[in-house]
């Protein structure tokens, strides 16, 4: 992958609806270029998908939390019970002292409460530790362009 790759990633990243005649000036190629290079990002699985950043408070699931998975055996083929309950946006085996990390959304902590309890039914999860979130700061994608940085 080279840096102009990596600029056409950085300007979809910001708006993937613009056209290819925008992406191509941002780099310096023509539409029909730019074009291809978008191509063949998506063949070779860079591009994994194009999606719509929805506000989570405008849908109704303001609450933010992640929870730590405790388990008494290994977590990682239970990933179809985690994907199961659809208010489990990610979930992630992970070291250290849990077994899993999991980012829930919900409208109200009642209903985070059901999550976890739904999380504890899982065979082998023995606990959870649940952090809400108060305030984001910040959210980014991942910036194909710092990879270039010395």
């Amino acid at each position: 992958m080279d840096h102009i790759d990596r600029v056409l990633l950085a300007q979809l990243q910001q708006d993937a609806t613009q056209s290819y005649a925008a992406l191509g000036q941002a780099v310096g190629l023509s539409a029909g270029a730019a074009h291809e290079r978008v191509r063949k990002l998506r063949e070779r699985g860079v591009i994994r998908r194009t999606a719509v950043d929805v506000d989570p408070a405008a849908v109704g699931s303001a609450v933010l939390a992640y929870v730590m998975v405790d388990s008494t055996s290994w977590m990682g083929d239970s990933a179809e019970a985690f994907a199961a309950l659809p208010e489990i946006l990610e979930a992630h085996v992970i070291a250290g002292s849990a077994s899993v990390l999991v980012k829930v959304r919900t409208a109200t902590t009642e209903q985070l409460q059901d999550v976890l309890r739904r999380i504890y039914a899982i065979d082998g999860v023995s606990g959870t530790q649940a952090t809400v979130v108060l305030e984001t700061l910040f959210e980014r994608p991942l910036s194909p362009l710092i990879a270039e940085q010395p």
